[in-house]
C-alpha cells in the first residue's frame, strides 16, 4: 500500500519534471523573441488550464483568506520570475541560475525548520547534496565570483520563489485548484503591466504558440503536483523536491537538441539521484 508519504515525495518529482520539462519548451519558444509575452501568455494559457480542472472537478471554493494567500503566492511567484529572467538576461546564466534554484529551497527549509521543527540528520545531509547537484546541473562554465547585480537578482528570485512555495502551502488547506486560480488571476496582470511598461508590443509568432501551450500546461501542472506534495508532506522536502526542476531541463536538452553535457553537470545528475535517496528515506 502507497503511504501518504510516499505521494508526497512523489507529488514533489513530478512537479520538478514537470517545471524543468515547461522550462526546457518555453526556452524553445523563446528562442525567437519575445520572452515576457511567452511567459505572459503560457501564464495565462497555464490559469485556464486550473480553472477548468478545478470546474472538471467540482472542488469547493475554500474562504477567502486561502484565495488572498494563493493570490500572495502568484505576485511574489512572478517577482522571482521577473528577477530570474532579469538576471539571465544580464548576468551569467551558470551563476543566476543555480543560486536562485538553491536560496529558493532555503527559504522553505528555513520556514519548515522554524514551525515544523528540523528535519531527520539523513534528509538534511539530502537538502546539502541537493544543492551541491543543482550547482553542477546549472553552472557550465562559470566561476564562483559573483557581481553585486548577480546576487541581488539571485536572492530576489530565491526569495519570490521560495515565498510562493510557502503562501502556496498556507492556502491549499481546503482545497488544490482555487488557490492556484487565485495566484494567476493576481500574477498574470501583474506581468501584464510589466509587458506595457517594457514597451514591447509585438505579440508571439506564429511558430512560438505550440510550445507556449505546452509551457503553460506544464507550469500549471508543476503548481499543482507540488501543492498536493506539500500538502500530503513537509514543506521543506516538497520544495527540495521541486527545486531538482534543472535536471529535468538539462536532460531534455541533451536528448532532443544533442546538446552535450558536461562531466559536472552528468556528476550533478547523479548527485541529485544521491539527493533523492536521501530525501526519501
Amino acid at each position: 500500500m502507497i503511504t501518504t508519504e510516499t505521494w508526497a515525495i512523489s507529488c514533489g518529482i513530478g512537479s520538478a519534471m514537470a517545471w524543468g520539462a515547461g522550462d526546457f519548451s518555453g526556452g524553445m519558444a523563446s528562442r525567437k523573441g519575445n520572452l515576457l509575452r511567452v511567459v505572459l501568455f503560457s501564464q495565462f494559457l497555464g490559469g485556464l488550464f486550473l480553472l477548468m480542472m478545478a470546474l472538471a472537478f467540482a472542488e469547493k471554493m475554500p474562504p477567502a483568506s486561502h484565495l488572498v494567500f494563493g493570490a500572495f503566492a502568484g505576485i511574489f511567484g512572478n517577482i522571482g520570475l521577473i528577477a530570474l529572467y532579469r538576471g539571465l538576461a544580464t548576468g551569467r546564466m551558470g551563476i543566476v541560475a543555480p543560486l536562485s534554484a538553491v536560496l529558493t529551497a532555503l527559504v522553505p527549509i528555513g520556514y519548515s525548520a522554524f514551525y515544523e521543527g528540523l528535519p531527520s540528520l539523513v534528509r538534511f545531509s539530502g537538502f546539502v547534496v541537493f544543492m551541491v547537484a543543482v550547482w553542477l546541473l546549472s553552472s557550465g562554465d562559470a566561476g564562483f565570483r559573483l557581481t553585486i547585480r548577480e546576487l541581488l537578482l539571485s536572492t530576489v528570485a530565491g526569495i519570490g520563489f521560495g515565498l510562493f512555495f510557502i503562501f502556496i502551502d498556507r492556502a491549499n488547506d481546503l482545497a488544490v485548484f482555487w488557490p492556484l486560480v487565485g495566484a494567476r488571476v493576481a500574477s498574470v496582470p501583474l506581468l501584464f503591466c510589466v509587458v506595457l511598461i517594457i514597451g514591447k508590443k509585438a505579440g508571439p509568432l506564429t511558430g512560438q504558440w505550440r510550445f507556449i501551450w505546452i509551457t503553460g500546461v506544464l507550469d500549471a501542472l508543476g503548481n499543482l503536483l507540488f501543492s498536493v506534495a506539500s500538502h500530503l508532506g513537509r514543506l521543506d522536502v516538497s520544495a527540495v523536491l521541486a527545486s531538482l526542476y534543472p535536471a529535468a531541463t538539462v536532460l531534455l536538452a541533451w536528448l532532443f537538441l544533442k546538446e552535450k553535457l558536461k562531466l559536472q553537470q552528468w556528476i550533478g545528475v547523479g548527485a541529485a539521484f544521491i539527493a533523492l535517496i536521501l530525501i526519501s528515506v
